[in-house]
């Protein structure tokens, strides 16, 4: 019993694709209009004739002769009522408009259907349910819903009426049915593309925020780590020659680090977006942190470091004191690196609607760049490192803009604008 269900399920599975081939073949409108006309044809001037037997019921005379206009006439009526399926994909409504009054006339006329006819119908009454207006397939089903009840009522409806009354309008539903689980399917789709992006973006705004902190954290340590491994070789009078190699090996080290540091952020920082907010404390632009920061960079390098403060303070934003100190801290990183022994200015002015931060030093300025190299210049002229695509990703991420090139009179000058929104005077 089992094997005979697998069976036939599996010839209904196969019959049902070889179907679904069919009708979507090119030209299977055209042949099944050609069909059902023909079928439409024979029973119509059969029907006339007197060769097919009235129902019982049927509110007209039997004939036995036909006169031949009367075939004519029902022949073209079954052309009418077939043809239209050839239409059915294309134009849908003038399809189903035309087959519904041939088959309304030819029930006025002679007060009966035939089986194409009443076929033709039912495709398209389902295609325009499908494609077309909606309400106007449920609208051209109702006639024959209502002649079968007025045809009851009178006494009697043919078999092919009641067929037509009941089946229309399921044939209009069903079609109508099919376009709503398309399109529900097609909603369902959109959405999950939806979610895909979204969480592809979460996740490209995550790997730039983690590539920005390594950058501006660790970098800023392994730099200061190698500058001050050279200096203590450079500057310790006496120093065995033993202690001068480590200190020299242990300034390789870092550098080496560094570069390797650079690949994986360049991985990570692939095709990655904006940062999202940072959701832990950070530093902010209290006077204690950067006067840690600028000692910091004082000590590494030995040079000068000022911080100048104009305008009235304000506590601003967190996310914008934030980038403002990563831009400063960066951009001191950037000095010590390709600018060394260079005196350093770091500015803030309040203007009450923004804050400027001008990072200034009296450096040679930026190098020109490796000759066919590509992408960004990092601070001083170098192309492979991302300090300055950071912090330009950290003054638009608040709405505000950085420039960073040659100073006037020499040297190299990084200078951000950041909204201040509503800061609290300090």
């Amino acid at each position: 019993m089992e094997r005979a269900r697998d069976r036939q399920g599996g010839w209904a599975g196969w019959a049902g694709g070889w179907g679904r081939r069919i009708a979507a073949t090119p030209y299977a409108p055209a042949v099944a209009a050609v069909l059902l006309a023909s079928l439409a044809v024979a029973e119509s001037v059969a029907h006339v004739s007197g060769g097919v037997t009235v129902p019982a019921g049927d509110v007209r005379a039997d004939r036995s002769t036909a006169d031949p206009a009367l075939s004519v006439v029902a022949g073209l009526l079954g052309l009418a009522a077939a043809l239209p399926v050839a239409l059915a994909r294309a134009q849908p409504a003038l399809a189903a408009v035309t087959a519904s009054a041939a088959g309304l006339l030819s029930l006025a006329a002679f007060h009966t259907l035939t089986a194409a006819g009443v076929a033709a119908q039912l495709i398209c009454g389902y295609r325009l349910g499908r494609t077309g207006s909606q309400p106007l397939a449920v609208l051209l089903a109702a006639p024959f819903v209502a002649v079968a009840l007025a045809g009851t009522a009178a006494g009697g409806t043919g078999v092919l009426t009641l067929l037509a009354a009941c089946l229309a309008p399921a044939a209009a539903l069903a079609g109508i049915a099919r376009r709503a689980h398309a399109r529900a399917l097609g909603d369902s789709a959109a959405r999950q593309a939806i979610a895909d992006t979204l969480m592809e973006h979460t996740a490209r705004g995550e790997r730039a925020r983690i590539a920005r902190e390594l950058h501006d954290v660790v970098a800023h340590h392994i730099s200061m780590v190698s500058v001050q491994a050279e200096t203590a070789r450079l500057t310790t009078p006496g120093m065995p020659a033993a202690g001068a190699e480590r200190l020299s090996a242990i300034g390789d080290t870092a550098r080496t680090a560094l570069t390797e540091m650079r690949r994986l952020l360049g991985v990570l920082r692939e095709d990655a977006g904006t940062d999202a907010t940072d959701r832990r404390p950070q530093p902010s632009l209290r006077l204690e942190e950067l006067n840690e920061l600028l000692d910091e960079a004082r000590g590494a390098s030995g040079a000068g470091a000022r911080l100048i403060l104009s305008g009235s303070p304000v506590a601003l934003d967190p996310g914008v004191e934030l980038a403002a100190y990563r831009i400063v801290q960066e951009a001191l990183t950037n000095a010590r690196r390709h600018a060394p022994g260079a005196a350093v200015d770091v500015e803030l002015r309040y203007t009450g609607d923004e804050l400027r931060l001008l990072i200034r030093d009296n450096g040679p300025g930026p190098a020109a760049a490796p000759s066919g190299g590509h992408g960004p210049s990092d601070g001083h002229g170098l192309s492979d490192g991302h300090g300055l695509s950071g912090m330009h990703e950290r003054a638009a991420a608040i709405g505000g803009e950085l420039r960073a090139g040659p100073a006037a009179g020499g040297g190299f000058l990084v200078e951000a604008r950041l909204p201040a929104g509503d800061g609290v005077p300090g």
